[in-house]
């Protein structure tokens, strides 16, 4: 069965909320896709903590440094889509970077 790709916020709300009503549990998987070994076996421990997996895939443009290329960081949506529905995933968040930082966006933390 495929993953239930969502790509805005209010979709996001509105499937957590149906689960969260019926009483499931939801364990999340953060990720910036080009998925391995180690992200899947993250989401075989979350199937075992909770009723359902979502899994989220964002290249933030802001954790890349001024000399680092957001542009060449490795990206295979299909392919990671693939993975995350033949490991039972329940959901796919993988929002634009405008959904993440939309139009008047301020937030920053420095440390």
């Amino acid at each position: 069965m495929p993953v239930q790709i969502i790509r805005q916020l209010s979709g996001l709300r509105e499937r957590t909320k149906l689960i969260r009503e019926s009483g499931g549990t939801i364990a999340l998987v953060p990720t910036m896709g080009a998925l391995h070994e180690g992200h899947m076996a993250l989401v075989e421990l979350a199937k075992r903590q909770a009723d359902h997996v979502f899994v989220s895939l964002f290249v933030n443009p802001r954790q890349f440094g001024p000399n680092e290329d957001f542009e060449k960081y490795p990206r295979s949506e299909d392919a990671d889509a693939a993975r995350l529905a033949d490991a039972g995933v329940t959901a796919l968040w993988m929002p634009s970077v405008s959904e993440i930082y939309p139009e008047g966006f301020s937030t920053s933390v420095v440390v």
